[in-house]
């Protein structure tokens, strides 16, 4: 089912139809968290999760994605507004959507990686983790 949140002048949807992967993939390839990430990798992520656009009239000018059981625990990624649309609430505004998304609601735990976006995420009750010894990873950062 597509979920959909409006203002008067932006809309964010769960409607892959209306993503534009070229403008997301020009954003990923340069971020931090995802340098030189190839396109097929950024299409394979959108199909494999949950997809959040955030678009002025048509233009695309933000994005955010949740990797989801849909019963149990979320994790946020590759969120980000485009440069020239920051600054106007709309990062904030994206994350309420997505935590008040009804698919969502429930879920005993959420998680993500940021360097530099705490002060964002913190006023949804994200939080350090309180006891990082028992969390493991494997990372792979040559992959791509």
């Amino acid at each position: 089912m597509v979920y959909e949140v409006s203002n008067e002048a932006y809309l964010i949807s769960t409607d892959k139809r209306k993503l534009n992967v070229v403008v997301i993939h020009r954003f990923l390839k340069n971020a931090y968290w995802s340098k030189n990430k190839p396109m097929y990798l950024v299409k394979k992520a959108i199909k494999g999760s949950i997809c959040f656009g955030v678009y002025n009239k048509r233009q695309q000018v933000g994005f955010a994605r949740v990797i989801t059981d849909c019963a149990t625990f979320g994790y946020l990624a590759d969120v980000f507004i485009l440069p020239e649309f920051q600054g106007k609430g709309l990062g904030k505004l994206l994350i309420k959507t997505i935590m008040e998304c009804p698919d969502f609601q429930g879920f005993r735990s959420w998680s993500l990686a940021t360097k530099d976006a705490h002060g964002l995420y913190a006023q949804f009750g994200f939080k350090e983790m309180e006891d990082p010894k028992i969390w493991m990873r494997k990372v792979n950062f040559s992959a791509y």
